[in-house]
């Protein structure tokens, strides 16, 4: 439905997340990948979505040669915990310790998204709340050793098997943990259409 709605315009993905391109294929939208290095680097003062939405906002500003037709569509998650923005971790130590601040706790995963245009920039951020149950050392060397946790923002896939066996309580959008609130984007889309 939405791809008959845009089929006059050119959909840009600017993310080289495996789990965010196949958002957008599941959505059944014809896009095309865009890739451009950016340094993601916010000012101190920001807090919450603030950050978000700014790193969204600055991958999208990499591009500045739009064509009339194309939306170009770049996004960030963060993990926002006790006040501070975990970002992702740098090595495996950084990962196990995240994880074990997570642990038996509440925490809110925050998913902006730009949509960048010849003539408009919007950006649209959802908030989800994620509660771990108190997990082991040894459940956590285990999914730190075993899965791929310094690609995403917290250290942890909510996919994967520490979301299986981890998470007790989720408030709000399942996908906007995975890094996309499938939902806004779709309404989005719908009303630049």
């Amino acid at each position: 439905m939405l791809k008959n709605i845009l089929k006059d315009r050119n959909i840009i993905l600017a993310s080289g997340s495996p789990r965010r391109q196949k958002f957008f294929t599941d959505l059944d939208l014809d896009f095309t990948i865009q890739l451009k290095e950016v340094e993601e680097v916010y000012p101190d003062h920001l807090k919450a979505e603030e950050i978000s939405d700014y790193l969204a906002k600055l991958k999208a500003n990499a591009f500045t040669d739009l064509h009339p037709k194309d939306i170009l569509i770049t996004s960030d998650t963060i993990v926002w915990y006790n006040n501070k923005a975990l970002g992702k971790p740098k090595n495996l130590m950084e990962a196990s310790k995240m994880i074990h601040t997570l642990s038996g706790d509440t925490h809110e995963v925050i998913t902006s998204v730009c949509f960048k245009m010849t003539n408009q920039t919007i950006v649209v951020h959802q908030t989800t709340k994620v509660t771990f149950k108190e997990l082991s050392r040894e459940e956590i060397e285990y999914y730190v050793q075993t899965y791929k946790p310094l690609d995403k923002a917290g250290a942890y896939g909510i996919q994967e098997w520490i979301g299986f066996i981890g998470i007790s309580c989720i408030k709000g959008s399942h996908f906007n943990v995975m890094g996309l609130p499938t939902h806004l984007v779709y309404e989005t889309l719908k009303e630049l259409a």
